[in-house]
């Protein structure tokens, strides 16, 4: 249970959960992630895209896993930056090559965390990496 801030174990376990369900190529144990780590009533928000509850966001980390993990062969990893203040995580971070490489896009996430350590909401913020 979160009690005032979290702790710095806390906000490590969620975040790597939350790297984990992005990369996780068994669908079912990705869903199990996706199950474990959100909110029933959920939402995932950027600026093109709203997701509400459990079964959309399924589809949406499903669709994103498809695309930029398996078809692509990108991961994400944390770019640094990461603070927390209350419930509120700011998770900065960057999408790469699996196989190594520039970085092909950057990003910043605030995760809004609920007392019993799910995820309520996500903002997602991303930008293409600057170009060299």
């Amino acid at each position: 249970m979160l009690t005032g801030s979290m702790t710095p174990d806390q906000v490590d376990s969620i975040l790597q959960r939350y790297l984990a369900m992005w990369h996780e190529p068994d669908t079912a144990r990705r869903h199990a992630l996706v199950a474990g780590l959100w909110a029933a009533d959920a939402a995932n928000y950027s600026r093109r895209f709203a997701f509400h509850g459990l079964a959309e966001i399924v589809e949406r980390v499903d669709r994103a896993h498809h695309e930029w993990v398996a078809t692509k062969g990108f991961r994400f990893e944390p770019a640094g930056n990461t603070d927390a203040h209350n419930n509120i995580i700011k998770f900065c971070w960057q999408m790469v090559p699996r196989d190594g490489g520039a970085v092909d896009s950057r990003g910043l996430d605030i995760l809004i965390v609920q007392d019993d350590g799910r995820l309520a909401a996500v903002y997602h913020f991303a930008e293409p990496a600057p170009v060299a």
